[in-house]
């Protein structure tokens, strides 16, 4: 049908309740091929809003969520737009009474409305606005993809670090929206995207896609680590790490500690907050010669003072510290410990002993190291003898930034899965 509208929403609405999946509304902005020209041509909960500021996600009620589109500010090269919609937690056959109504953006009036069945599709393209002689016109489509949202992306030539398989895998569970990720840069924003679904991909094929876990991430700050903080790796460390926290944990938010001679507790991570967090929290020490009393230039309330942290490895403290605060602060999920480290561990009779007392509790260890040496006990607890279960995954990398993030999620979760089976079946998690 012709749309005579400058501007339009396209309003997704459905019956929510008890069971029913959580929907969510995107755009692809296409060109003359029917694909994207770039990754930003993907507007969607984590990339609100198109650069030509043509297409944007307006954000969601319960029962709906809506898109614009301004057919003035789309440009000569735009052929389509094609209106989506994933399902969270279900196929969109387990969602009633799925509409789409195409509205006025300034009168509000309807000009179209398309009901939609479905059946176990995960992905969905509801409908199209697509150039013609001039003007702009509507096409109901309804075409549904078992794939999910990554197979709906991909096909439209959105890169999604992904291996493509036929017939392709059970669809992992959308990326769960972190608290404040509209604020986050869109580089870093679509980054976080992106990785947020190479998490879910990694976890699916252990048949966790659905897995809640609270995530906390410990991060040496001994003296030999300076190198890898100056040079940022800490840093891109810390970004990579968040991605999980904000797919796993229902709150997106990571508790963090840093440690060297002595543990310190460091602000809980919120996925809004990323780009302050790293600049004020992920840092080298500040060890000074004369151990002056008072807080160096610069330090801001709230701020570690890393001196007190100290410069040589003492993993036993911090590894105490952690246990404390999840015995503290129980929750019904699992937790997930991710530990990096650039070796130098000689407490090995205290870690273990840590490490060993931990065995009942519902928490697992992922210790990475960082292409040092001398990871000790670290390294032989995989075939450490007398527990019940392993609770202890280990492996180290030479260059964390030349491993890719499907490879590093890979690994990151390779053991985390046969420990949560192991610890049901003792009776650890509930």
């Amino acid at each position: 049908m012709p749309v005579a509208a400058s501007a339009v929403r396209a309003v997704l609405s459905w019956t929510a309740g008890p069971g029913v999946p959580d929907v969510d509304a995107s755009a692809l902005v296409l060109g003359a091929d029917g694909r994207v020209r770039s990754d930003g041509d993907f507007v969607f909960y984590n990339q609100p809003r198109h650069a030509s500021g043509a297409v944007r996600h307006l954000g969601k009620q319960p029962g709906s969520d809506t898109l614009e589109a301004d057919f003035a500010a789309l440009g000569a090269d735009v052929d389509r737009v094609a209106l989506c919609a994933s399902a969270d937690g279900g196929t969109f056959g387990q969602v009633p009474g799925l509409h789409l109504r195409l509205l006025d953006a300034l009168s509000g009036a309807e000009l179209a409305r398309f009901d939609m069945a479905a059946g176990p599709e995960t992905a969905y393209v509801c409908g199209e606005l697509y150039r013609r002689s001039g003007g702009w016109k509507f096409r109901a489509v309804g075409q549904g993809y078992a794939s999910g949202l990554a197979g709906l992306a991909t096909d439209f030539g959105i890169t999604v670090d992904e291996p493509r398989t036929t017939p392709p895998p059970a669809a992992p569970a959308a990326p769960r929206p972190g608290k404040g990720e509209e604020h986050l840069p869109v580089d870093m924003r679509k980054r976080l995207s992106l990785r947020k679904q190479q998490v879910a991909v990694s976890l699916s094929k252990h048949g966790l896609d659905r897995l809640t876990a609270r995530v906390i991430l410990v991060l040496d700050a001994s003296g030999s680590m300076s190198g890898l903080y100056t040079r940022g790796t800490v840093a891109g460390v810390t970004e990579r790490m968040a991605a999980v926290a904000a797919q796993l944990d229902d709150d997106g938010e990571m508790q963090a500690w840093t440690f060297a001679s002595n543990p310190a507790r460091l602000p809980d991570l919120t996925i809004g907050e990323l780009p302050e967090w790293l600049r004020l929290h992920v840092r080298v020490g500040q060890v000074g010669l004369f151990g002056r009393k008072k807080p160096p230039k610069g330090l801001v309330p709230g701020q570690v003072d890393m001196r007190a942290v100290g410069i040589q490895n003492e993993e036993q403290k911090v590894i105490a510290e952690v246990r404390d605060y999840v015995r503290s602060h129980p929750v019904p999920a699992p937790t997930l410990v991710l530990f990096f480290s650039d070796g130098g561990v000689y407490r090995n009779d205290e870690i273990e002993r840590e490490l060993r007392a931990a065995v009942e509790e519902p928490v697992f260890w992922q210790f990475i190291g960082l292409g040092r040496a001398q990871y000790g006990v670290l390294e032989r607890f995989d075939t450490m003898p007398g527990r019940r279960v392993d609770n202890v995954g280990f492996f180290a990398v030479d260059d964390i930034e030349q491993v890719s993030d499907q490879e590093l999620y890979d690994r990151l979760l390779s053991e985390f899965p046969s420990w949560l089976r192991a610890a049901r079946q003792a009776g650890i998690l509930r």
